[in-house]
């Protein structure tokens, strides 16, 4: 198929973008890894596409007060092969190694995939897990939106028509950290995946940080699981326990990938492979 008619603007700066945006019911290009497959399948069907590939200000990886700062333009291989990426956050630099094949991250951006909110991706469970914030502009200024507030189910975000997703903020990691994954075929979206984070102090858990993708309507944090890891040592019957958190906190879809209790069980499964490879980091 191809995308119904629309009208389409190159804006060369944010205000543009946003002026455009706010004017009438738009969308925003940038990678077009998310948006064209939408704009062809006629799912999507703006009156306005805002190309914002030229704004070079939302184009930025830095690391600022103790966090990685990341703009919203930035195309998913940059920061996957960034030294301050894997540094700062190297969760986030793992995960992104599975977001589809290199040429889709040589032109994805990391704001794109985070608004676009597949449940099955990976980058809104791994800023989930990480406590990042989310900058978000529109034409009566910015606000901060804590990344587990931004998902509220399939492809539905918490930003505001004429608002842009402009920058991401996530806190620095020390620590072990692991992703697992289960797909169908290399590199496609995660049937199941799972984004875990351990810091220890000594023998005993500081923290511990779980998200899941591909297990709910929106990336699903599971706190439950954390606050049984927190404060004692991690033994074998702490990540089983913590592994049935997970799997009972899913609310899985049932589809042509997989059953929803199929899914539940590789939650487990894929949790208490992911906190035995973060401990042994850790």
């Amino acid at each position: 198929m191809k995308a119904a008619p629309f009208e389409y603007f190159r804006a060369s700066s944010l205000d543009d973008a946003l002026e455009a945006l706010g004017a009438q019911d738009a969308r925003a290009l940038a990678g077009g890894q998310s948006l064209v497959p939408l704009l062809n399948l006629r799912q999507a069907r703006p009156s306005l596409v805002v190309d914002i590939n030229r704004v070079d200000e939302l184009s930025f990886l830095r690391k600022e007060n103790g966090r990685l700062e990341i703009g919203a333009l930035t195309r998913h291989r940059f920061a996957e092969t960034s030294a301050v990426v894997r540094s700062e956050a190297p969760l986030l630099a793992d995960a992104l190694g599975y977001v589809g094949h290199v040429a889709i991250r040589n032109r994805g951006t990391i704001g794109g995939s985070l608004a676009h909110a597949d449940p099955a991706a990976e980058l809104p469970a791994v800023m989930v897990a990480l406590d990042a914030d989310f900058a978000v502009r529109g034409l009566s200024g910015e606000r901060i939106i804590a990344a587990r507030d931004f998902f509220l189910g399939p492809h539905r975000t918490a930003l505001a028509p004429g608002e842009l997703l402009t920058r991401i903020s996530v806190p620095s990691h020390r620590g072990g950290w692991a992703v697992e994954e289960l797909s169908r075929r290399s590199r496609d979206l995660a049937v199941v995946a799972v984004f875990a984070t351990v810091t220890m102090s000594g023998d005993a858990c500081e923290s511990a940080r779980i998200a899941l993708a591909g297990a709910g309507p929106a990336p699903i944090r599971v706190t439950a699981a954390e606050e049984s890891l927190t404060g004692g040592p991690i033994t074998d019957d702490a990540i089983a326990l913590a592994a049935e958190l997970a799997a009972a906190a899913t609310d899985p879809p049932g589809d042509l990938h997989a059953p929803a209790e199929y899914r539940r069980e590789m939650a487990a499964v894929l949790t208490r492979r992911a906190l035995r490879r973060a401990v042994e980091g850790a």
